[in-house]
């Protein structure tokens, strides 16, 4: 579904142009209704409030609890062929430092086996290694993601857990769908569409930065979105749906956000100015890119 557009000059998509490329190598609901109404009381019986509270809550209540175990994917689909970017980690919400395993797919024609590239996503940062492209295989790579077109929501192939959370302070239209299951979890649904500069105005000092970046970058203001909230107003998980603009096709960007494992222990260091890589970067097709 195509609901956004991102222009992106140069090599600023770092890990999702990995995927992207591969691709081109080969070729809502609103408020007001009495159905929602009842809706709405149902939510209440879970978090309080209407659904818009519930979602702007989100991030919140994730501070609250602490850390989280995390699975991550993220679809790009360009010309008719999907690929999946995968990631698997854990994060702390208090100090909004993560780590994330990526796992690029193969190439198009399933020959080249990608290495897992490691991330570190921090207030205003991220951090990659195993990136490629020139990069030695003992450093960093370190991107400012204020700097970013797309504030960081797709670059890495991960939306930073905090980003995604923060992002739903900018709902304004917001459905309760109904309850479901997670993994053996009561959840409830909520769809709506959250715009990228009320997010941005909403979200903490640490996550503004990135959000007002992505609420400039992007042609349109509003993200659709569809989350799952438990009981005690956790987010167990989120979906976003991004589209951006290249010189070719269009490309349709699905980012899928679980969260589990609440309260575990989260041991995150970032590394020191000695490991971080400050040369040039070979970016694809695009020609050597500085970080």
């Amino acid at each position: 579904m195509v609901v956004q557009q991102h222009r992106c000059g140069g090599g600023a998509l770092a890990v999702v142009a990995l995927a992207v490329a591969s691709v081109m190598t080969v070729g809502s609901g609103c408020s007001g209704t009495g159905g929602e109404a009842a809706g709405e009381r149902v939510a209440r019986a879970g978090p309080a409030g209407s659904p818009v509270t519930v979602v702007h809550g989100a991030a919140e209540a994730l501070a609250g609890a602490g850390s989280a175990e995390t699975h991550t994917s993220m679809e790009t689909a360009a010309g008719g062929t999907r690929v999946t970017i995968r990631g698997q980690g854990e994060y702390d919400f208090r100090r909004q430092l993560g780590r994330i395993k990526v796992v690029l797919p193969k190439d198009a024609a399933g020959a080249d086996e990608h290495r897992p590239i490691t991330e570190l996503l921090a207030p205003g940062a991220l951090y990659m290694k195993n990136r490629g492209a020139g990069v030695p295989d003992d450093k960093w790579v370190r991107i400012d993601t204020t700097t970013l077109e797309d504030g960081n929501l797709v670059t890495g192939g991960v939306t930073d857990p905090t980003t995604a959370a923060e992002l739903l302070r900018g709902a304004g239209e917001v459905t309760y769908v109904g309850r479901t299951e997670l993994a053996g979890v009561a959840v409830r649904h909520y769809r709506g569409t959250a715009d990228l500069g009320r997010a941005a105005r909403e979200a903490s000092p640490a996550s503004r930065g990135a959000l007002a970046a992505a609420a400039k970058g992007f042609s349109t203001d509003t993200v659709p979105f569809d989350a799952y909230l438990d009981d005690e107003g956790l987010l167990r998980k989120v979906r976003h749906h991004f589209t951006f603009a290249t010189e070719g096709p269009g490309v349709s960007v699905v980012s899928t956000l679980l969260l589990y494992g609440f309260g575990a222990p989260v041991s995150v260091e970032l590394p020191p100015e000695a490991d971080i890589y400050t040369g040039r970067i070979q970016q694809g097709g695009s020609g050597p890119e500085t970080p």
